[in-house]
């Protein structure tokens, strides 16, 4: 007797490659594959209704072409010494990034460059005895290298307040020491108009987005996998099949990692951590600052919360964002449900939940401390890079949503 089920939907296309997401992430893999094997037909499947609308979305994130130039989390001291190997590892990671969107470029897959990525100083920012001896140290382990060209070191308080009007303004020199160091070979990269332009030149390639679709299940079907989709908006469900499928779904990766019976992410869990900027309203101030300036990040705050003042180039306008605070929502996307966080225990990772609970005091602290501020609050955190900081001058904005990946412990 069949025990086939005759109601379940029918596969309704086969395709080589499934991009599940459609954000930076899937458009990347998508135009590499196109670059090494043009002839495997790709689709990709997007749940919101057009591409780039979670964490590459310009607003949801702060848009750093991360180099190590400036983010301080990147060279620990260790037993006294700066420690810049990870720092080096990432900087040489960016400028692979660089010269795949340059050939990009000169292929014509991606359109005016200045649409997505533009110039702007990244400095590192030290407040204190101890930071300010900390970043000189930081300072002359990097100056040398050739991945780090034209660092500047300053501490004087002039040029401090020449090269950065808006971070001195009613700043009291007198009663604590601030530095900085840095380059300006940074930039400033919109990775949600970077995507638009990759999915673009997909489309014109033959890859078929699917806008409005959220894959719900990935099942191994011999040799291949079976995708199930469903249209979020007339609730109809079909099934696609792909040799191979890479799942760019952000804070959803590892439920579907699981439908897929990936065993390697057994144990594993996610705990989702909110961020909010504050927007800088007025255009005077924004046109005052021109760089990317990063600081330390407060004692057992997870490496997001590193707090800094950036410089942003959107649609071509230039824009002023403080942060990031934390902030606290169950939900594994911006635009996820309630229910994410509650729906992703399971047996084989409370441990891992409960682990961190116990032994994670420190950044729970912080998520709370975070979740309680007002904008009052946020304004004096604020005021350590923007002393003369006025209310009015500020906006609170939701950034995107970031689920923190935690371990089991055998990993």
């Amino acid at each position: 007797m069949s025990t086939e089920n005759k109601n379940a939907p029918k596969v309704t296309d086969e395709v080589d490659v499934a991009l599940v997401g459609a954000g930076v992430m899937s458009a990347t893999l998508g135009a590499m594959i196109r670059e090494l094997e043009p002839s495997w037909s790709q689709m990709i499947f997007e749940r919101l209704d057009g591409p780039a609308q979670e964490s590459s979305s310009p607003w949801n994130n702060a848009g750093t072409g991360h180099s190590a130039l400036c983010e301080l989390n990147y060279t620990p001291e260790v037993n006294g010494k700066i420690e810049v190997a990870k720092a080096i590892g990432i900087n040489e990671k960016f400028q692979v990034s660089r010269q795949f969107w340059s050939h990009q470029v000169d292929h014509g897959v991606l359109a005016d460059p200045k649409e997505w990525i533009n110039p702007v100083s990244h400095l590192a920012f030290a407040q204190g005895d101890d930071q300010v001896d900390y970043l000189r140290r930081r300072h002359e382990a990097l100056k040398d290298n050739i991945l780090f060209p034209g660092m500047e070191w300053v501490e004087d308080d002039a040029k401090f307040a020449e090269r950065l009007p808006v971070m001195s303004e009613g700043r009291d020199f007198a009663a604590e020491k601030v530095a900085y160091s840095g380059t300006d070979i940074g930039t400033d990269v919109n990775f949600g108009a970077l995507t638009e332009q990759f999915l673009t030149a997909a489309e014109a390639s033959g890859t078929e987005i699917r806008y409005g679709h959220e894959v719900k299940n990935i099942k191994k079907d011999g040799g291949k996998w079976k995708i199930t989709v469903k249209n979020v908006h007339t609730g109809d469900t079909s099934v696609v099949k792909a040799k191979f499928v890479f799942v760019g779904a952000g804070g959803y990766a590892l439920d579907l990692l699981r439908k897929a019976g990936v065993p390697e992410v057994s144990g594993y869990a996610g705990f989702p951590v909110s961020g909010l900027w504050l927007r800088c309203t007025n255009e005077e101030l924004i046109n005052q600052h021109d760089a990317k300036v990063y600081g330390k990040a407060k004692v057992g705050a997870p490496p997001m919360s590193v707090p800094h003042l950036d410089t942003r180039v959107i649609d071509g306008k230039k824009g002023l964002l403080f942060g990031p605070y934390g902030g606290w929502t169950p939900k594994f996307l911006k635009e996820g449900s309630y229910l994410d966080l509650f729906k992703s225990i399971r047996l084989d990772n409370l441990p891992s939940y409960l682990g961190v609970a116990a032994q994670e005091f420190a950044l729970t602290k912080y998520l709370i401390t975070e979740v309680a501020k007002d904008f009052e609050k946020r304004l004096v955190d604020l005021r350590d890079y923007v002393p003369s900081a006025k209310a009015e001058d500020w906006e609170t904005v939701v950034a995107g949503q970031r689920v923190q990946v935690i371990k089991p412990a055998r990993a």
